[in-house]
């Protein structure tokens, strides 16, 4: 199924559907409060955009470097290609420390590397401990948000998957008792975790060190705890320096979800006495992209998913409609050039209204780059015949002003004098929430004339 079809699905509950709107909506609201709040938001944005085009251009030379700096700090640093040879050197470690028990914070790369169910195949317990991604992992589920893992559910439905799991009591959504709980289930798993794997935020360049962003210290806790730390990187993750921070922490939570910082900015340089420390150093298609010039700016996201609070597509279609591990505009540019046959509908699952790339923090040009991903794949993609057909019959009309102005009158007779049950029924979506506008006796191009001939 496209996008479409599995947005149908997310929309039959229709009052679900409503609160995930607004819910999306009062974090862009927060957003826009934040900034509002900066002087020079604008500026921070362009310098943001500035150096991450830098560090696309010398992406190599800047690699190196924080190779050569991660290994003088005695980090063990490795290198995929892919998803799979990722997989297989975080195994590896593990067993190499005969590990048995992994806790994982918040990390959208070992999601798209499907991480989880490579180590679980392989009798190693994973939990992930950011209580949004535990949340949608008892519940068997992907993420529908990059930094809002479960905002697709209510706390009614965390209650009842907290009592099937936990074996809690019924407590009618209670927050408080819903966290509280969750804070004792995790504390264990903490406390007997062999590895702790996390993501990373940024790489700096010219330390070697790195930052992980959270706001429930569960980073801090599962490495602080266990005796090995193992942190999974993309490649675009690199800043050059370490003052180039004070930018990019300013512009990610105040993008994301309306916070002047995170919690939790946690520094990582080199390990603890008596411990290891491992970097996993991620392509995984995103040379590919880097060639691709039209979307190398793509690779600028700092993953805050302020595009996604504001979409009006994503915030009333889901998160699990995308079908893909980054949902929302930003990954309706990046699953194409993943797997286009597989995301084809993710470009036109967009009004292009702008709205992305207005509230993007690095200024990635998001609206543009969908609009140019659907000209790649209406020519490399086999197109549905319905759609050929209405979009020739549309290029016909459009293209001669006598069959465009004779379409236009009859369209207005129609609307004008024909039974409502006619106009609003299963065929006209937009009439199902709203009212059509009032039809006037005649188009602009009428009145125009008819102006003129007055004088």
């Amino acid at each position: 199924m496209g996008h479409a079809e599995k947005a149908e699905i997310f929309n039959k509950d229709e009052a679900k559907v409503n609160w995930h709107d607004k819910a999306l909506w009062y974090v862009r609201e927060k957003r826009d409060a934040s900034a509002h709040k900066v002087q020079g938001w604008e500026y921070l944005r362009e310098l943001g955009s500035a150096i991450k085009a830098n560090v696309l251009s010398n992406l190599d030379a800047y690699l190196i470097q924080f190779e050569s700096n991660a290994k003088k700090n005695g980090v063990n640093v490795h290198w995929a290609s892919n998803a799979e040879e990722h997989n297989a050197i975080v195994h590896k470690i593990l067993e190499a420390h005969q590990a048995k028990k992994v806790v994982k914070s918040k990390s959208m790369l070992t999601e798209e590397c499907h991480l989880n169910p490579y180590l679980e195949d392989r009798g190693i317990e994973v939990i992930d401990t950011d209580l949004g991604e535990r949340i949608v992992q008892l519940a068997k589920e992907p993420p529908s948000h990059i930094v809002l893992p479960a905002i697709h559910k209510t706390k009614e439905e965390v209650d009842i998957l907290f009592q099937e799991h936990l074996g809690t009591k019924p407590s009618n959504g209670n927050p408080e008792y819903l966290v509280s709980e969750a804070r004792k289930h995790l504390r264990d798993k903490f406390l007997k975790a062999d590895v702790a794997i996390t993501g990373v935020n940024f790489a700096v360049a010219d330390t070697g060190g790195f930052v992980v962003c959270t706001n429930e210290g569960n980073a801090d806790m599962g490495v602080h705890l266990a005796k090995v730390h193992i942190a999974c990187m993309g490649i675009e993750k690199i800043i050059p320096k370490e003052k180039h921070l004070g930018v990019f922490l300013r512009l990610l939570a105040r993008s994301a979800t309306g916070q002047p910082i995170t919690t939790y900015s946690s520094h990582f340089n080199k390990a603890e006495e008596s411990k290891e420390m491992h970097i996993i150093i991620v392509d995984n298609g995103r040379t590919e992209q880097l060639s691709r010039e039209d979307f190398r700016a793509s690779l600028h996201c700092i993953r805050c998913g302020a595009c996604m609070n504001t979409c009006p597509i994503y915030r009333r279609s889901g998160g699990h409609s995308y079908d893909a591990t980054i949902p929302g505009p930003i990954g309706s540019i990046l699953s194409p050039g993943m797997d286009m046959k597989k995301h084809s509908s993710l470009p036109f699952a967009s009004t292009l209204c702008g709205s992305c790339s207005n509230v993007c923090p690095v200024k990635i040009n998001i609206h543009e780059q969908l609009y140019k991903w659907r000209q790649v794949i209406v020519k490399e993609q086999k197109q549905p015949v319905v759609k050929k057909s209405i979009l020739k019959v549309a290029g016909v009309v459009l293209a001669k002003p006598s069959f465009y102005g004779f379409a236009g009158k009859s369209a207005r007779f129609v609307l004008k004098y024909a039974p409502k049950f006619m106009i609003y029924n299963k065929l006209n979506a937009w009439g199902k929430a709203r009212d059509l506008p009032e039809v006037k006796n005649e188009n602009f191009d009428a009145w125009y004339k008819k102006r003129n001939k007055n004088g």
